[in-house]
């Protein structure tokens, strides 16, 4: 089993380990301004075009750009270096992923959980998790991958691949599950939802991450830093929104959110341990199995409240369903990686 050097400590931002902290603070924001301001949620609800809200698909701009400005997609050219591990993980984001998800909301959300949730937002939660599941994560994995002393160029890799597919795969995916879970899918929002939130930030991140790479690597590196609050406050933005709209129902039934947590968490672990032991399995180095069992984990949060947002609404279960993923991501993500790391001596005896 082969080994790499291993790269320098890396450290989780001051604003992604409370990323938590933030996402509370949203909800006691949004459900006050909420109470106090009904009339202006209501207003920013019905700006939109073809069901797709223009202020959230400015604000996921603001934080999806910035993220894939640091994808570079000739390294999936790498792919043949870490053919294995890239395997394991595609197999485990676009296969056994979004399935695993769409049975899980199947058995909490339509049987366990029924009775302790309102009946007519069912389907909604189930599409909100399955729409959770479909996308793998892009950013944050970064920072998961340096964690665990992961190697650089597979997850760079894995993501640049990963997407690729999106670009795809992500339509048709979440129609299949959305149809096999009996929930109409609005196929014009959907894949209007797909060209705004997945092929125009590709494209304009892409031309502009060539664009500043001509004026040199330190270009591209200013660029981000001056952009990174930018991205922070149009992810707080929107979760304020969000709570604004669906303060009334948690106030209502404050379990919702530890209900609907209860699906994600297992489906973190399930996935992450069984990427990582299928990697295990097939002799692949533990600096490769550490990131592609983290990126078989997470989940692109962002993309998937984009997306509910425009299919359902931002008083959707569905809505609330993906920012549920917000809410436990990093302290759930962080146990995942505590695990790969003590586990290392383990991994590596064959």
């Amino acid at each position: 089993m082969t080994t790499n050097t291993k790269a320098a400590p890396a450290k989780i931002g001051a604003f992604e380990r409370n990323l938590t902290w933030w996402v509370l603070a949203c909800i006691v924001i949004g459900i006050g301004l909420g109470k106090l301001s009904p009339t202006f949620f209501q207003s920013v609800g019905n700006i939109k075009l073809a069901e797709v809200n223009l202020v959230v698909a400015v604000l996921i701009w603001l934080m999806i750009i910035p993220m894939l400005l640091k994808i570079d997609f000739r390294a999936m050219s790498d792919v043949l270096q870490h053919g294995k591990g890239i395997g394991v993980t595609l197999f485990i984001n676009w296969v056994v992923k979004p399935f695993s998800m769409a049975l899980l909301a199947w058995i909490f959300i339509r049987h366990l959980f029924a009775d302790y949730l309102p009946a007519d937002q069912l389907d909604s939660y189930t599409a909100g998790l399955i729409l959770l599941a479909a996308a793998p994560c892009t950013a944050m994995v970064f920072v998961w991958s340096n964690l665990c002393n992961g190697d650089a160029k597979f997850t760079l890799s894995q993501v640049a691949i990963n997407d690729a597919i999106m670009l795809f795969a992500f339509a048709p995916l979440v129609a299949l599950l959305l149809g096999l879970s009996s929930i109409t899918v609005p196929w014009n929002t959907l894949f209007l939802s797909v060209l705004l939130f997945i092929v125009v930030p590709v494209v304009i991140s892409q031309l502009w991450r060539k664009l500043l790479l001509s004026k040199g690597q330190n270009a591209l590196d200013e660029t981000l830093k001056r952009l990174h609050p930018f991205s922070l406050s149009a992810l707080l933005a929107t979760l304020v929104l969000l709570f604004g709209f669906q303060g009334q129902q948690i106030l209502a039934q404050p379990t919702i959110i530890g209900l609907l947590a209860v699906p994600i968490i297992i489906q973190v672990y399930f996935n992450s341990m069984l990427a990582y032991w299928l990697n295990k399995k097939l002799k692949v180095a533990h600096c490769v199995a550490g990131p592609s069992a983290l990126i078989g984990a997470s989940n692109f949060f962002e993309l998937a409240v984009a997306t509910a947002i425009a299919l359902f609404g931002f008083n959707s279960g569905a809505a609330l369903a993906t920012v549920v993923g917000v809410l436990i991501e990093v302290p759930v993500m962080l146990t995942v990686v505590s695990i790969v790391n003590r586990s290392r001596n383990w991994y590596e005896t064959t």
